[in-house]
């Protein structure tokens, strides 16, 4: 997939403004807490300018969009998005997700939705460093995804290397992808055309049933939906010494604890209170300073596979307690950014 290289019919005079980020939500979709609106979204955002700040050196700007129409808030970035250099969107719901993030692709910025994008980036990382824990091979691996909104589906996507180049992306064996109803097969009928897209790539064996059903016998639990979803039976039915990664916040789809007693050999979560935090603020801040520095008028799918191989290349020793690099890392952060940087420059010829 080649890069957007559109620019804009006006371009803004004030360009040296253009090194700042706006981080935009609706927070219609917020990982674990749901539909909790603009309002509540302002400290998380503080945070993640923050974030940006300090890891990567960039001035970046809360913008609560205090409307869930998806005509208005593509509207309203529209009319910010001169006085930046790139947009971060954060927890908006699908699939109102997908049509936003694409109407802004001509924006002539990078426009990057940190939920279809920096959650899959850390944890396709997540992924590689347990498959070299428990010596199992990428593209051996049976996965299951538990979540079919903007998150899962991007895993989906980046797990399985769909738009990515085959000499450098190694795709998983077997994806099957769950929602609340259970697993994304044809045979349903309720599917949205986000769904329907997925079965070019994944659930190839055709499972059906619930969650439970397709668990059996996996290798790896990738969870992004909701907490208190499995116990021990779950991980017992599984692969032997299987790997789950649970991302809900604040109450995971099952306890460290409890996924070590019933066998599972490598437990990722998503708190950053326990051992092996899987968060997505180790891409983020990266990959905006890289499109930054390379002057980036758009994205492109080999950027995020550079930024995972960099944050993956950045832990040479994983083990089941460390999977990737401490959160708090100040050194992962350049890493991403140099390998960002240098795809993007590959892809427009430089």
């Amino acid at each position: 997939m080649k890069p957007l290289l559109r620019t804009r019919k006006q371009p803004c005079a004030s360009r040296s403004l253009g090194k700042a980020v706006g981080i935009g939500s609706d927070w219609s979709a917020v990982l674990g807490l749901g539909n909790i609106g603009p309002s509540a979204a302002i400290p998380v955002m503080e945070g993640n300018a923050m974030l940006f700040k300090e890891f990567a050196g960039i001035h970046a700007w809360p913008i609560c969009i205090d409307t869930q129409d998806a005509a208005e808030i593509i509207e309203t970035v529209r009319r910010i998005a001169p006085v930046f250099g790139g947009i971060n969107l954060e927890d908006f719901g699908a699939p109102k997700c997908f049509q936003i993030e694409d109407a802004l692709q001509d924006l002539g910025i990078p426009v990057f939705h940190d939920d279809q994008h920096g959650t899959p980036i850390v944890l396709l990382t997540a992924l590689i460093n347990a498959s070299r824990v428990v010596d199992r091979p990428l593209e051996t691996l049976s996965v299951v995804i538990n979540g079919a909104g903007a998150a899962g589906m991007a895993i989906a996507k980046l797990s399985r290397c769909v738009g990515q180049d085959s000499d450098v992306c190694i795709p998983v064996k077997h994806i099957a992808v769950c929602d609340s109803k259970g697993a994304i097969h044809a045979g349903r009928t309720d599917l949205n055309p986000q769904k329907e897209a997925l079965l070019a790539f994944t659930n190839l064996e055709k499972r059906e049933g619930i969650l439970t059903d397709v668990l059996q016998r996996a290798d790896v639990l990738i969870n992004v939906s909701k907490g208190n979803l499995i116990g021990a039976p779950e991980v017992q039915s599984m692969a032997d010494r299987p790997i789950i990664l649970a991302m809900v916040n604040p109450t995971p789809e099952i306890m460290q604890d409890v996924a070590r007693k019933a066998g599972t050999a490598v437990v990722g979560i998503g708190r950053s209170d326990f051992p092996n935090q899987v968060n997505n603020m180790l891409a983020f801040p990266g990959i905006f300073r890289g499109a930054l520095d390379a002057g980036a008028t758009g994205s492109a799918e080999s950027m995020k596979i550079a930024a995972a191989m960099a944050l993956t290349d950045a832990d040479e020793t994983p083990s089941a307690e460390q999977i990737l690099p401490d959160p708090l890392d100040l050194s992962v952060a350049p890493r991403i950014a140099a390998a960002v940087s240098t795809a993007w420059e590959a892809e427009i010829g430089l």
